[in-house]
């Protein structure tokens, strides 16, 4: 167990630049390894989780090198994944390296067997079973990993997401390119859509048509270059230290600003916050900038609805942000917070009280009283790197030290984090 001392800041002015996203990171790797060609990833996020993807996507025989946050990457072509044999796919942390592949491994000509650290076996796999099984696809009995997906031909569906999911909808649109036929997903709310925008980069036949994503086969992918975009879920606990630590500026390079991502920018910038985009431009499809964030007086707001899907993983962030706002902040229709590396609505409410919070969890958010004293406390990141991050963010802004145990985590998505810090 590590243990991580985190003391009081002021007067921050720095420039840094976001490690790769972790999803972009995920994406490219699966989808590289189903295209023709050699496949060249810059920035990409050599966290924990991303690295287990590659060795998964290794076992599957892809040639994969990594140097750093560059990879290459050795296409097998649509139908050139090889049987892992007696190997079994471990995706240690990543909940969506097991979503997503579950999507690539149906459609195969051989089964596989897929597990995880003891976090993910408690992670429910239900609801991306139940769509894949009405497009022809077969598992084990069990609704949690360890599971074996039994390789089988698929077919096209119409199908109605029953809550919001970037990781249900990328399985099945990854399920689609193995399948007889068009595949249609509708959304409650939309989602990321790093998958149909890079589907689409390498070759691919996705189209949007309102909530509708509308895929059809095709019978190549071609490799591409690839520059991924510093991670905005990374670049947030950043951007919330710009403005909770007194007389700050903090500018963080080479965010991606997809509108499907940026919900925690809107949620700032509606609690008051000083935060400028800059420098915009775009890689491989991406919208990204550069993103400063200032010192400001923040205002507790309701947040719900649809913006939710668009910063589910910053809510813990945003949590600690909204402990230093004045009034009340209530955070509703994040149920889904409870199926996270953590039960990040019970975790967040817990950890961020011992640093004297005023933080009441609900069954499907959080309420935040903001404006009281805090001091620095022990806590626990409970196993969750975002969770992790978030404590020390808020400890930054508070009086006394502060020991955040099981610190190490934060390696799953963001190694250089408290270097930075």
């Amino acid at each position: 167990m590590s243990v991580q001392r985190i003391t009081q800041k002021s007067h921050i002015k720095k420039t840094i630049a976001a490690p790769g996203d972790k999803s972009i990171s995920h994406r490219a790797v699966m989808i590289g390894a189903l295209a023709d060609g050699i496949t060249e990833i810059e920035g990409f996020l050599p966290g924990e989780d991303c690295l287990s993807t590659i060795a998964c996507f290794r076992k599957l025989g892809v040639s994969i090198a990594v140097a750093s946050d560059r990879v290459i990457i050795k296409g097998n072509g649509l139908k050139g994944l090889a049987a892992p044999g007696g190997d079994v796919l471990d995706v240690g942390n990543s909940g969506t390296t097991l979503r997503l592949i579950t999507g690539i491994l149906a459609g195969q000509r051989f089964d596989s067997r897929l597990t995880g650290d003891a976090s993910i076996q408690k992670r429910p796999m239900k609801r991306v079973f139940e769509p894949l099984r009405l497009m022809g696809a077969a598992f084990s009995e069990h609704d949690t990993a360890p599971f074996t997906v039994y390789g089988r031909p698929l077919k096209g569906v119409s199908y109605t997401l029953p809550v919001a999911s970037a990781q249900v909808k990328s399985a099945i649109i990854l399920a689609s390119l193995f399948s007889e036929g068009e595949t249609v997903i509708t959304e409650p709310q939309p989602t990321r859509d790093h998958t149909e925008i890079m589907l689409n980069y390498f070759g691919a036949d996705v189209k949007r048509q309102g909530n509708q994503i509308v895929t059809h086969p095709v019978t190549r992918l071609n490799a591409c270059k690839l520059q991924a975009p510093g991670d905005i879920s990374s670049a947030a606990f950043f951007i919330a230290l710009g403005l909770i630590v007194p007389d700050s500026e903090v500018t963080v390079t080479g965010v991606g600003i997809n509108p499907t991502r940026t919900g925690i920018i809107d949620t700032f910038k509606n609690m008051g916050a000083d935060i400028e985009f800059i420098n915009k431009r775009y890689y491989g499809g991406e919208p990204v900038a550069d993103i400063t964030a200032r010192t400001s007086s923040l205002k507790g707001m309701e947040i719900s609805g649809d913006i939710i899907p668009r910063m589910l993983d910053e809510i813990p962030i945003l949590a600690a942000v909204a402990a230093f706002a004045d009034g009340r902040t209530v955070i509703r229709d994040a149920e889904e917070l409870k199926y996270k590396e953590s039960n990040r609505i019970k975790s967040v409410a817990m950890e961020l009280s011992k640093l004297g919070a005023h933080i009441t969890e609900t069954p499907d958010g959080l309420i935040i009283d903001g404006g009281y004293p805090m001091s620095g406390s022990i806590v626990d990141s409970h196993n969750d790197h975002r969770l992790a991050m978030s404590l020390a963010i808020a400890a930054c802004a508070i009086s006394g030290d502060t020991f955040i145990k099981n610190s190490e985590y934060v390696n799953i998505s963001f190694p250089s984090f408290f270097d930075l810090l």
